[in-house]
């Protein structure tokens, strides 16, 4: 796409894109109920609701991945059938999925020309194709060029490529689904940047996000689905986090769970020790007490250690030096299996890379760390216990699934993090550390998890909350250790002086806190 391509008018008379009550069935089950959406050139559109809302549904009858059962869509004001991806393509509409659809081991020209090389007599011309993406390249502002394999970048880098492919393509509707997942903090800034820019110039974005605060700082505009239903539409000058959450979820912000600060700190016997853990590299000397019921959030910016900690405690990664004690009595743990037999048990901040078995059922999840109890003897298995276990489960977790034997990886992001809890769950832990517990998990999910991680406490385990989203921390934990490059750079809540808030979480984290 040229810059004067880019450079369209921005109008608020007629949308360029509009799709009016499409319903979508597969079966008896309705996915979408008369849903309505329109996006105009020049402007950012946040498209909103929980898991299973409907907004990935929607979004696959937008690219021709999905077909409405009826509906009308129109682009320009001409109705369209869009009859699948390529027609979507050359209608001008690209989608940038969570996981990139880009081939790490090709140059980032043949990825922007994915499907429509440049070549002579059977041979690829890479200077043709070259040429071709410099300028989309050069008009993003991007730090690599277009020889590089993509396997060498970076995530941000490989979202920008995606972004100069669809640009490329002559796109004019660009939906982004969730891009901000793994990104810094710093790479967000720049990508938001990126947004901003191509939405000045035109470009009409629809973009998916959980993070209220990316809604709040990015969108013109807001629509907002609920059990594949349309709730309405909001302008910016109209949102707020307790209207949005109400839409989405049908119920008020005060109905979500936030500790009782008027309530005495008061902590049970100290439960976990951990005295100078080191890694050499990103954790020095980092001591720290948990206490039985206690709650205890490990806040800072990204790459203060806060993983890396959690991994050598847990004994994921070799430490350098340091003791882990439990109940006063010193452990020897050199692999995870050490630890979960001592009983301090981790939530990977990756579910779906590191804790879920994706092709495997809920059941079988649920219950491979609990195997070795139902075995008959002779390498038979008890499987109605198993089944027995599996529905108890489900029923505390409240996870929403058909059948136990329904694939993991076909659930929403909150319900595959309530199963992979509840296998953690059936080894009794003494200490649960969750790394990023509601990471990619929409509202009421997390309310749900913060449920589940009160109930645990109330019960006398002791729960260690590694979390990116301070108002996450400051809402349930009941003391918060703030690590900073490696090391701890203060405390809050808990018997200190300095109470459990945003403001004085950051001022520790980066270091603005001279006191």
């Amino acid at each position: 796409m040229t810059t004067a391509q880019l450079n369209m008018p921005k109008s608020r008379v007629d949308p360029l894109l509009q799709m009016r009550d499409i319903t979508k069935r597969f079966g008896a089950i309705r996915a979408l109920n008369g849903v309505n959406l329109d996006v105009y050139a020049g402007e950012i559109h946040a498209l909103m609701g929980e898991n299973g809302a409907g907004k990935s549904t929607l979004m696959k009858v937008l690219s021709g991945a999905h077909t409405a059962t009826s509906g009308v869509i129109k682009v320009d004001g001409n109705p369209v059938s869009i009859s699948g991806p390529a027609h979507a393509r050359s209608l001008g509409i690209s989608i940038i999925y969570q996981e990139l659809a880009l081939a790490p081991n090709l140059t980032v020209a043949e990825n922007m020309l994915l499907g429509r090389e440049r070549s002579s007599m059977g041979i690829l011309n890479r200077r043709a194709m070259n040429k071709a993406c410099e300028g989309v390249l050069k008009e993003l502002g991007v730090d690599f060029d277009t020889g590089d394999k993509v396997a060498t970048l970076s995530l941000a880098q490989r979202q920008q490529v995606e972004i100069a492919r669809a640009l490329l393509a002559d796109c004019r509707i660009l939906v982004m689904d969730e891009p901000t997942t793994s990104l810094s903090s710093t790479e967000c800034e720049r990508l938001f940047q990126l947004i901003q820019r191509l939405r000045d110039q035109g470009l009409a974005i629809i973009y998916i996000s959980h993070r209220m605060s990316e809604i709040y700082e990015l969108s013109d505009r807001v629509t907002v689905l609920r059990d594949g239903s349309y709730i309405g539409c909001i302008e910016r000058s109209e949102l707020s986090e307790e209207r949005l959450v109400q839409m989405m979820v049908g119920r008020d912000l005060s109905s979500f769970y936030q500790k009782d600060r008027d309530a005495r700190y008061e902590p049970g016997p100290k439960v976990l020790e951990i005295k100078e853990m080191s890694d050499g590299r990103k954790v020095r000397n980092v001591s720290l007490d948990l206490y039985a019921g206690e709650i205890l959030g490990l806040a800072g910016i990204v790459g203060a250690g806060r993983t890396e900690l959690a991994r050598l405690i847990y004994g994921a990664d070799k430490k350098l030096r340091g003791e882990v004690l439990l109940n006063g009595q010193a452990l020897d743990i050199r692999r995870p299996l050490d630890a979960i037999a001592s009983g301090i048990v981790y939530l990977t901040e990756d579910r779906k890379q590191e804790g879920l078995f994706l092709d495997m059922s809920v059941s079988k999840n649920i219950n491979i760390a609990a195997i070795e109890r139902d075995g008959y003897g002779y390498g038979l298995l008890n499987s109605q216990k198993a089944d027995v276990r599996t529905r108890a489960a489900i029923a505390d977790m409240k996870i929403a699934v058909s059948n136990p034997q329904v694939n993991v990886g076909s659930l929403s992001g909150g319900n595959q993090q309530k199963v992979l809890l509840a296998r953690l769950l059936q080894t009794n832990p003494k200490v649960l550390i969750l790394d990023e517990p509601t990471r990619g998990v929409d509202i009421g999910a997390k309310s749900e998890i913060y449920r589940i991680i009160e109930s645990l406490a109330a019960t006398g385990t002791s729960v260690l909350v590694i979390s990116s989203e301070l108002p996450e921390l400051v809402g349930i934990c009941d003391r918060i250790i703030v690590m900073r490059e490696g090391v701890v750079a203060g405390e809050v809540g808990g018997n200190t002086e300095i109470g459990i808030d945003s403001e004085a979480i950051i001022a520790i984290a980066t270091g603005s806190n001279k006191n």
